[in-house]
């Protein structure tokens, strides 16, 4: 039996696929009609692979009644927050990807209505059309009782930080939600050399992909535009955590040197963003020496728990978070308080 705790595990980065998305991904595959060589390679490799791994994910993943409560109850997790797969609907042009944006989130809050006590979610939006997806994330949080958005890194090959996409950053900050930037396999521009040895998904791709959007981001300016902007991102901040100090000491000689027309002096360091305006997920880094290394340079309140459900269901890697150096206080803002606070999550029912 469980020894009893005080708080309740709410894992942040579990993901799902409306049944209408997986067979488009498997029909465009099969028919050839999409030559993204970063979506060819991830959902080629779940679409057509038959092991037992590749199989379990594409049937859990479409799941959001039994199997996948069965499987919050075996490993002890209260709540997932759940958010549409990479490459979500940003694969797609714009009219379709809208759609299939508002369909995908009519899906989930169905599942959240039926599981109120086990499910929240975040919206799917398409930033091809940036003032539809600003709309469409205003009808998830205010009529749908969505937590915030789900973004997968580059849609199309475009990043976040060019302008036009900056309404959807002022919709979010005016309704007061996170986005979540999820990886993505690497747009064209990046994947080449990563995809020639095999690195291009989870195993680094996804990093460098996420960690480069995130950058972007803050060097841009975003978050002077958008001072109370929240970002969430994943697998303990993409490594940037660790490169805090470089980071800040290579944006200042650069600045200062008039290295590029991009670079340019923002209001504050790169690392106070990082520490301000981002909060940081353990999705796939079940490893105690990361964990705490972040906690310590980000601060107690700025780290969630994830599992990354359903592609890193190990559930022995609870025990791992369970086991961690941390106060009473700090291990229930981990799991619970932090969630809560950043997603603003209704209090449990009884």
């Amino acid at each position: 039996m469980e020894p009893v705790r005080n708080y309740r595990r709410i894992a942040v980065e579990e993901a799902f696929l409306p049944p209408e998305l997986a067979d488009l991904y498997l029909r465009m595959l099969a028919e050839g009609a999409i030559d993204d060589p970063g979506f060819r390679s991830l959902w080629g490799f779940y679409g057509g692979d038959t092991g037992a791994r590749t199989t379990g994910v594409l049937g859990r993943i479409q799941d959001l009644d039994a199997q996948r409560i069965a499987d919050m109850d075996a490993t002890g997790i209260d709540l997932q927050i759940l958010s549409l797969t990479c490459p979500g609907v940003q694969i797609f042009d714009a009219a379709q990807a809208c759609g299939l944006a508002r369909s995908s989130n009519d899906l989930l809050a169905e599942a959240i209505a039926r599981h109120p006590a086990r499910f929240a979610g975040l919206a799917a939006i398409a930033p091809q059309d940036p003032a539809e997806a600003a709309r469409e994330l205003a009808r998830g949080v205010q009529r749908l009782g969505l937590k915030g958005a789900i973004i997968n890194s580059h849609t199309r090959d475009q990043y976040l930080d060019a302008q036009r996409n900056w309404e959807i950053f002022e919709a979010a900050e005016s309704l007061d939600v996170p986005i979540y930037l999820h990886p993505n396999t690497p747009s064209r521009q990046l994947i080449a050399p990563l995809l020639d040895v095999g690195l291009e998904g989870a195993i680094f791709g996804f990093g460098v992909e996420t960690g480069l959007h995130l950058l972007r981001l803050i060097t841009s300016g975003v978050f002077d535009r958008f001072p109370k902007l929240r970002v969430v991102v994943g697998h303990l901040g993409e490594a940037l955590p660790f490169w805090l100090f470089r980071i800040d000491f290579m944006h200042d000689r650069a600045v200062t040197g008039n290295r590029h027309p991009r670079l340019r002096r923002l209001q504050r360091a790169p690392s106070e963003y990082l520490r301000s305006n981002v909060y940081y997920t353990t999705s796939g880094m079940a490893w105690e020496p990361a964990i705490m290394f972040v906690h310590s340079v980000v601060g107690p309140d700025r780290l969630m728990y994830a599992m990354d459900y359903p592609y890193q269901f190990v559930p022995a890697e609870v025990a791992v978070t369970d086991g961690l150096p941390l106060s009473e206080e700090h291990l229930s803002m981990f799991y619970e308080l932090n969630a809560r606070r950043v997603f603003k999550l209704d209090e449990p029912r009884c």
